[in-house]
């Protein structure tokens, strides 16, 4: 059972690294994106609605697809009044108890509420409201639930990590090059 869990966190812990890593080029693309924008608006005097939004779905691409990967990397905003100066068992604690009764619960709340509103997007194919824009607002819709899925996976990953150091006398969780097949 012990090596089924380290072959899912190394697993799922492969996936949002390279998930998240590949979504982060998306940040450099807005930029360019922006830059373009703005020259050929402001310099040659033409605009595209479809480039315009294609920043919009840059941006949740960036943002959506790379939470699991910060919460891997922990880098979410926490308040750090109690947990900032806790041992590392206290951490591991907090982890895994939040874990398993916020994290998880209200990423499922966010794929739950959010399954038919993307179900009817891709029913209908839904597209942008503007002429010229993007047809694919049901793939940018699709973000959400991905988005939702990742969370609950690397959350998943997190608490199965924390109880190993807890209760299975595995390095400190923080270090997580046992478990994820390499340093990071």
């Amino acid at each position: 059972m012990l090596k089924l869990l380290k072959t899912f966190v190394r697993y799922a812990d492969g996936l949002t690294e390279t998930v998240g890593k590949s979504s982060s080029w998306c940040a450099i693309l807005m930029v360019l994106v922006t830059f373009y924008i703005v020259i050929t608006r402001y310099v040659f005097n033409l605009g595209s609605i479809a480039v315009q939004e294609s920043v919009i779905y840059l941006n949740a691409l960036l943002f959506l697809l790379t939470s699991g990967y910060t919460l891997k990397h922990d880098g979410h905003v926490r308040v750090d009044i109690f947990y900032g100066p806790a041992s590392v068992r206290y951490r591991a604690w907090a982890n895994m108890l939040g874990g398993l009764f916020l994290l998880v619960p209200v990423a499922g709340f966010i794929l739950w509420v959010s399954w038919d509103y993307v179900t009817a997007a891709w029913r209908i194919k839904e597209t942008s409201p503007e002429a010229g824009g993007i047809p694919f607002v049901y793939l940018l819709k699709t973000l959400i639930v991905a988005m939702a899925f990742l969370v609950i996976l690397q959350g998943l990953v997190e608490i199965i990590r924390n109880a190993l150091f807890l209760f299975a006398d595995e390095k400190d969780p923080d270090q997580q090059s046992d478990l994820s097949g390499g340093a990071i």
